[in-house]
């Protein structure tokens, strides 16, 4: 049996059309008694690392500062509320701005309110 190089197996497939390349993987799968589906450890290693710290947290504004109409600015952003529920909003402090969020999401929001002059905490 002559052998075949990389360069001519790689040749014929690109000729195959979708059905028959999905039929050589079946075949092979049957011959060798292998899988071409991704392994589970790869797709279950992320899990381990968010298990690690809170998946949820909530984004509460303490205090709005000395300057309180970038607060506002930034909470209306953030929330998507117009101008008069985002100064309610302010005004009742501490109040919950965002909640069931990630700690990523959260960080970001909160350097923008602490650049607008907020005092925020994450809990």
């Amino acid at each position: 049996m002559a052998k075949l190089t990389n360069e001519e197996i790689i040749a014929s497939l690109k000729e195959m059309t979708i059905i028959e390349l999905n039929d050589l993987v079946k075949a092979i799968e049957a011959e060798f008694g292998v899988t071409a589906a991704a392994p589970v450890a790869v797709a279950a290693a992320p899990v381990e690392e968010e298990a690690k710290g809170p998946t949820e947290v909530s984004l509460i504004l303490k205090s709005f500062g000395a300057s309180k109409v970038p607060v506002i600015k930034a909470v209306q952003a953030i929330t998507g509320l117009g101008l008069i529920d985002a100064k309610k909003l302010v005004d009742a402090c501490p109040s919950p701005i965002k909640e069931h969020i990630t700690p990523v999401e959260a960080e970001e929001h909160k350097k923008a309110l602490v650049a607008a002059g907020a005092e925020v905490e994450i809990k």
